[in-house]
């Protein structure tokens, strides 16, 4: 158990990566992972893109405010809530289901990539109607997080965090 407290205090976002692809296997397990996450009536609202051509990196890269470590990451996964899966149990609530769903993954994503020795980081600042087009979402589905992953080739500090006592409410606001 303590193994697992220390992967999420180790955990940090990283945006340099070393030109080094990852072995088929371990992006699969490290979907798998993320699919592991909890998920509103056990419907797994999300679905996993693979991007690993130099095009769609590029692409996505622009997309995402022009971030262009993306592009230089083997491999990109992209998180999306898939609002028809939640939705036809949930109705309209069901967007909301799918949108916990795919974020839940993202991050046992993260602890994944960094149990396996890679680095990560959460992109959420990006233009979703661009993402949609070129990773040709379906109507009902949408992109919730760009996540690059690699080898890192940087060590960065943690960064810090708020006192506990700071966030932490008891009973009321």
């Amino acid at each position: 158990m303590e193994d697992c407290l220390k992967l999420l205090f180790e955990r940090v976002s990283i945006r340099k990566f070393k030109s080094l692809d990852i072995e088929e296997e371990k992006i699969r397990k490290i979907l798998e992972a993320g699919n592991a996450a909890p998920s509103a009536g056990n419907l797994q609202a999300r679905d996993f893109i693979v991007v690993r051509s130099e095009k769609n990196k590029s692409e996505l890269a622009k997309a995402a405010l022009n971030q262009m470590f993306i592009y230089e990451a083997p491999v990109v996964v992209v998180v999306c809530a898939n609002y028809s899966r939640s939705m036809r149990v949930y109705g309209s609530r069901g967007k909301l289901y799918a949108e916990q769903d795919a974020t839940a993954a993202v991050e046992n994503i993260l602890l994944a990539a960094t149990a396996l020795g890679f680095g990560a980081v959460w992109v959420g600042a990006f233009d979703e109607k661009r993402v949609s087009e070129i990773l040709k979402l379906p109507e009902n589905v949408r992109p919730m997080a760009i996540i690059p992953i690699g080898y890192p080739a940087e060590k960065p500090e943690r960064r810090s965090r708020y006192p506990i006592d700071y966030l932490t409410h008891h009973e009321k606001w």
